[in-house]
């Protein structure tokens, strides 16, 4: 279980006081809500020509409430039978592809004067009349972890996944007080108020440490990267005598070996989308093959984006694996040459301008492969095997510490909003914990596992600092 999770071996202290002893039930949605599906009978012509708004599939996916600035247009007559959208409707995308990312929700929250539609590719739910859920409530209530695990349950699919409907409706949705209807909106509103508080509070904080730490980082890297290629250079230049020039082809070889997909997943597989811009390494897939054989990959190797070259995506590879035909496949075959050492050459400015001006094609230019393995290889001391390979280490070691520090200067500002944004979602899932029919009484409710380990943000502490957290966030209950 991840640490962020909602652990029911905690106590819920803040949403006990807040719920004051009330019911929460879990209904299935098929019982509670009707759902509907998009626009139908569409073709191109109608969204180039269009008459009225619908919501898309990204302002869905991109929005825990739609955003109305940003609606889109389509041809819709006055004779077809479309679904419109309303308000008070969760609207949910259809499909993705990955099931963790399928039927993403946005809440409609205000009213509308005019008709508007929905895209093909999503659906939406409306509550019934008895149902007392405001949108609010709901557009963070369906975003929640707790909501997304079981949400994410009923996709299935090999390259695309899509939301089962019938599976779909049998998801239970926790309604506080469903037999008080005041006092379910006010329990509902209270939870509103401290989370649209936070969600500010988290997009300021956000804005300032962006602003700060980017000015900081845009200088401190810009110097350190200047630091790097004088000292990248420095290293790679050798006096004459000291260094036999070889061509790529002489050490290297594009691989030969084939993997089948069945030996692939998002961790080993690699293609241009997932090899990351200026020799930033790689991420995982979001896509692995269903079906053939691939390039293969082997430990020591080294894999460079073969389209647009003056992206430097280039990777060293750490385990076994296989890769789609526009990534290239170095593999060491000199064993008087350190595979790393062969990709910090590849790794240099003066690669990846050598293999643009080679590069074929205008609009997506592509790298010329035989070309490639002209590219020229200084080897220090060639007639000295074990003086050259030492020579070999000293350069990685130091040019991998350059890498290093130029990585953690990059990534500082991501890690530092990503922090803010987990902790905004540990708070978020701490008030939208609801206790399950099947929990015993006085089992605790489920939501402090956040960050810093058991208790919360903080560790330990943890218990005092979400209660702090949350008061400064919340005026006395009046419930």
């Amino acid at each position: 279980m991840s640490e962020l999770e909602p652990q029911n071996t905690q106590k819920n202290r803040f949403l006990e006081k807040l719920l004051d002893g009330a019911e929460v039930a879990w209904l299935p949605l098929g019982e509670v809500a009707e759902t509907y599906g998009g626009l139908t009978g569409k073709n191109k012509k109608d969204f180039e020509d269009g008459n009225t708004k619908y919501i898309s599939y990204k302002n869905i996916f991109g929005n825990i409430q739609i955003d109305f600035d940003d609606l889109s247009l389509v041809r819709v007559l006055e004779k077809e039978n479309q679904n419109d959208v309303r308000y008070g409707d969760v609207l949910f995308t259809g499909s993705s592809e990955t099931a963790v990312e399928a039927g993403m929700s946005s809440a409609v929250t205000i009213y509308f004067s005019e008709k508007v539609y929905l895209n093909s590719f999503s659906f939406g739910v409306r509550f019934n009349d008895n149902i007392t859920l405001i949108p609010e409530f709901s557009k963070y209530l369906f975003r929640s972890s707790l909501m997304r695990r079981e949400i994410a349950k009923t996709a299935s699919g090999v390259t695309r996944f899509n939301i089962s409907k019938a599976r779909f409706k049998k998801l239970k949705v926790p309604i506080p007080c469903p037999s008080e209807p005041e006092r379910s909106l006010a329990i509902q509103g209270e939870i509103v108020r401290i989370l649209d508080a936070f969600t500010e509070l988290t997009a300021e904080l956000t804005a300032e440490l962006t602003a700060e730490l980017t000015a900081e980082l845009t200088a401190e890297l810009t110097a350190r990267k200047k630091q790097y290629n004088h000292y990248r250079d420095q290293l790679l230049t050798f006096e004459e005598g000291e260094v036999e020039w070889k061509m790529l082809g002489e050490v290297a070889e594009y691989s030969k070996t084939r993997i089948s997909f069945e030996q692939l997943d998002h961790t080993n597989y690699v293609g241009v989308d997932n090899l990351l811009q200026n020799r930033a390494g790689k991420a995982e897939s979001n896509h692995v093959p269903t079906s053939g054989n691939l390039t293969a990959y082997s430990e020591g190797d080294t894999l460079i984006g073969n389209i647009r070259p003056y992206l430097k995506k280039i990777w060293y590879a750490d385990r076994v694996g296989g890769a789609n035909g526009d990534v290239l496949v170095i593999h060491p075959t000199d064993k008087k040459i350190d595979s790393r050492y062969i990709y910090q050459v590849l790794a240099d400015e003066k690669f990846f301008n050598y293999s643009m001006k080679h590069a074929k094609g205008a609009k997506m230019p592509r790298g010329n492969k035989p070309k490639i393995m002209e590219y020229s290889v200084p080897v220090p001391y060639p007639n000295d095997p074990e003086k050259s390979l030492a020579e070999q280490a000293r350069i990685v070691a130091i040019l991998d510490k350059f890498d290093a520090l130029t990585t953690s200067l990059t990534e500082g500002l991501p890690r530092e909003i990503e922090l803010r944004q987990k902790q905004y979602e540990y708070y978020r899932d701490l008030l939208l914990s609801f206790p399950k029919p099947d929990e015993t009484k006085g089992e605790k409710v489920g939501g402090l596992g956040g960050p810093g380990g058991p208790g919360g943000p903080g560790g330990s502490g943890g218990e005092q600092l979400e209660s702090s957290t949350l008061s400064t966030l919340s005026t006395k209950s009046t419930l």
